[in-house]
C-alpha cells in the first residue's frame, strides 16, 4: 500500500450558496465510502481564518507561509495498492467536489503511518 495525498486549493472550488451544501454532502459520502473500503487515513479542510505560522530552523516564528507554498482548500489521505486506484479515488473526489484534485504519493516510511499497512515499494 502507498499513502496518497489528494488535494485542491480553495480557489479551485467555485460554488454558489445553493450548491455548497449539496457538494458538502456528496463529498462526505465519498469519504464514508473510503472509510468503508478501509483506505481512508485522514482528511479535512484548511481553516483559512487562522493564518499560517512559519517556524524557522533557528526557532523564530513569523506569521507567514513557507515562501511559494501556501496551502489552502482541502485534502484527503488514502492508502491504496496502486496508482491507478489512487487516480480512480481522485476522480471520484473531483466529481463530488466539482473541482480538479491534485494527486501526490508519499515516500515510503514505515514508521510514519498509523495503520502499518504500507508495503515497501522496493520489495
Amino acid at each position: 500500500m502507498t499513502a496518497y495525498l489528494i488535494s485542491f486549493p480553495s480557489e479551485a472550488m467555485v460554488l454558489t450558496d445553493e450548491e455548497f451544501p449539496i457538494v458538502a454532502a456528496e463529498s462526505r459520502a465519498v469519504i464514508e465510502e473510503a472509510k468503508a473500503a478501509g483506505v481512508y487515513v485522514y482528511g479535512g479542510g484548511i481553516d483559512e481564518q487562522l493564518g499560517p505560522v512559519l517556524v524557522a530552523a533557528d526557532g523564530s516564528v513569523s506569521a507567514q507561509a513557507y515562501p511559494g507554498s501556501e496551502l489552502t482548500g482541502g485534502f484527503t489521505i488514502l492508502e491504496l495498492p496502486t496508482r491507478a486506484d489512487a487516480v480512480a479515488w481522485a476522480r471520484t473526489i473531483a466529481v463530488a467536489c466539482r473541482c480538479s484534485q491534485e494527486l501526490r504519493a508519499f515516500m515510503y516510511d514505515p514508521g510514519s503511518y498509523p495503520t502499518g499497512r504500507l508495503a515497501d515499494p522496493g520489495r
